[in-house]
């Protein structure tokens, strides 16, 4: 058992919309990412999701609203849910998803990543 620093881990990677690994919570993985642009529209159809913003402002579009989430601020979205982050400055948030969350969910394309760096 030892402590996390968050900004610490987060100075780490560069990389937008890769998600690495910084510990494990029964069978979901605690993760970090850096989000700026625009995702891409996905659903996870298994698994539900929890997006922490540490730093910045993260919009979550919704096909019939966007949410806003500003640091500190929480945001759970339920499997099944279609849904798209976006980030038009960097945003730092804290992932809890579990082990099988694929990061684009129902999706395939240049920002699935299947294989996490665990930093």
């Amino acid at each position: 058992m030892e402590k996390i620093n968050l900004a610490e881990k987060l100075q780490l990677f560069n990389e937008y919309w890769s998600p690495k690994i910084i510990g494990e919570i029964n069978d979901s993985y605690v993760k970090v990412a850096k989000f700026k642009g625009e995702f891409t529209w996905h659903v996870h159809d298994n698994e539900d999701e929890m997006f922490f913003v540490v730093k910045g402002i993260l919009t979550i579009k919704f096909k019939d609203k966007d949410i806003h989430l500003h640091e500190g601020e929480i945001m759970l979205i339920p499997k099944g849910t279609e849904h798209m982050p976006v980030a038009p400055e960097e945003v730092h948030v804290l992932l809890i998803e579990l082990k099988s969350t694929l990061n684009t969910g129902n999706v395939i394309n240049d920002k699935t990543i299947e294989k996490l760096e665990r930093i």
